[in-house]
């Protein structure tokens, strides 16, 4: 057997090994369709209640207290806004005492809310005053 002969039947061989070893790709599906009903389901459901929630209370909550507030979450009907200061925070509440609460709960009754929470936190770092707000 000539060398050349040798390498060829060595190279036919190492193909047949690799052919057995070889382990196939499982398939798999599209992600686009994936990620479009993972959209539709979880992300598109959330924004429209949530920019109906922000414009409600956009058009309700005086601008000065505004600037101070930002929407966090909703979850099970519960509304929670943050508000950067104790100050504000107060007023805020003592706003919602006086109607407001009902009002916003009217404005929007088709988003599923039953209840605002008011929480002091910042979500925005520094004293920057060009903070982000909910309502633009």
């Amino acid at each position: 057997m000539t060398p050349r002969q040798r390498m060829r039947l060595e190279e036919a061989q190492l193909q047949r090994l690799d052919r057995f070893k070889r382990q196939a790709a499982p398939p798999c599906g599209r992600l686009g369709e994936e990620m479009i009903s993972f959209f539709r389901r979880s992300v598109q459901k959330r924004q429209t209640r949530f920019a109906r929630l922000a414009e409600a209370i956009g058009g309700l909550v005086p601008e000065v207290l505004l600037q101070h507030c930002c929407l966090e979450g909703f979850s099970r009907g519960t509304l929670t806004i943050l508000v950067d200061s104790s100050a504000h925070l107060y007023e805020l509440k003592q706003l919602l005492l006086a109607g407001l609460q009902q009002q916003i709960l009217l404005a929007c009754a088709g988003t599923g809310l039953r209840k605002i929470v008011l929480k002091p936190g910042r979500w925005y770092a520094g004293e920057d005053p060009a903070r982000p707000r909910f309502d633009r």
